[in-house]
C-alpha cells in the first residue's frame, strides 16, 4: 500500500500570512525523503491553497508519484494535459465548501466528465474518480472509462464511533467491487492513526492519500516523524 501525503495545507498555512512560507514544495520534498509513496495536490479553482506554481515546480523538481486532484473543467483538463501527472482524481468541488464533502456524481455524471477522463487517458493519466463506497458507484466508474477509484472515507473516519464497523463494511464491500471490475483502488479523506489500520488492512486499497490530519500532527511531531508512524501502522496492518 503507497501512502501519498497531501501537502495541501501546507499551502493554506502559508496563505494564512503570505509570503513563501512554508513552501509545499519543500514539504512535498521532505515528505519523500522521509519514505512517502507520493505526493497529493489540490488545484482548487478558486486557488484558496495550493497554486498552479507549487505544482509546476513539485513536478518539475521533486520525483514523486504525483496525485493531482481537479475538479472536472476545462481549465483542469488542459492544465494536467500540460503537467502530465502520474495520476489525476477527479473530485466534485464546490466554492463555499471547506473540504470536499462527498463522492463524484458518476450515476448522472455532467457531460464533460467522460469527456475528461478521455483526454487524460490520452495524455497517459492514470485517472481516478473520488467516489462513495458504494459498488454501483464503482460500476459507474468503470463505464466512464477510469482506470481507477478513490475510494470517500469520511463518513467512516469522522463519522460516529459506533457507526464504523457498519461504515468500515461499506468500504470492503467497494473496494471488493474495485477489484471485480478491475480497477485500481484507492482510498482518503479524514484518516487518521486511529482509523487507518482497519482500511489498510484491506488488500484491494492500493493506496492511501493523507492530508490535514498528517500536516495538523506534523505541526507537534515533525513531518519525518508522522510518516514513519503512518508507514508503520500500513506494515502492521498488512502482516
Amino acid at each position: 500500500m503507497r501512502l501519498s501525503v497531501n501537502v495541501d495545507h501546507v499551502a493554506t498555512l502559508r496563505n494564512a500570512r503570505g509570503g513563501t512560507f512554508p513552501s509545499p514544495v519543500e514539504a512535498a520534498r521532505l515528505c519523500m525523503a522521509s519514505g512517502a509513496d507520493g505526493i497529493t495536490m489540490h488545484l482548487r479553482e478558486d486557488r484558496r491553497h495550493i497554486r498552479d506554481a507549487d505544482v509546476l515546480a513539485v513536478r518539475a523538481e521533486v520525483p514523486c508519484r504525483l496525485n493531482f486532484e481537479m475538479a472536472a473543467t476545462e481549465e483542469m483538463v488542459a492544465f494536467a494535459e500540460k503537467l502530465r501527472p502520474e495520476a489525476c482524481c477527479i473530485v466534485p468541488e464546490k466554492r463555499q465548501e471547506l473540504t470536499t464533502e462527498g463522492g463524484l456524481e458518476v450515476l448522472n455524471p455532467a457531460p464533460f466528465l467522460a469527456e475528461a477522463i478521455a483526454r487524460l487517458t490520452a495524455a497517459g493519466v492514470e485517472v481516478s474518480l473520488f467516489v462513495e463506497p458504494e459498488p454501483e458507484a464503482i460500476r459507474a466508474a468503470k463505464r466512464l472509462g477510469a482506470q481507477a477509484v478513490e475510494l470517500h472515507t469520511g463518513s467512516y473516519a469522522e463519522g460516529a464511533p459506533e457507526r464504523r464497523a457498519d461504515q468500515l463494511a461499506r468500504i470492503t464491500a467497494a473496494a471488493q467491487a474495485a477489484k471485480a471490475e478491475g480497477l485500481l483502488c484507492h482510498a482518503g479523506h479524514g484518516l487518521s492513526f486511529e482509523t487507518l489500520p482497519p482500511v489498510a488492512a484491506l488488500p484491494e486499497i492500493a493506496e492511501v492519500s493523507i492530508g490535514h490530519f498528517l500536516i495538523s500532527a506534523s505541526v507537534f511531531e515533525g513531518l519525518p516523524a508522522v510518516i514513519a508512524r503512518f508507514k508503520g501502522i500500513i506494515a502492521a496492518a498488512r502482516g
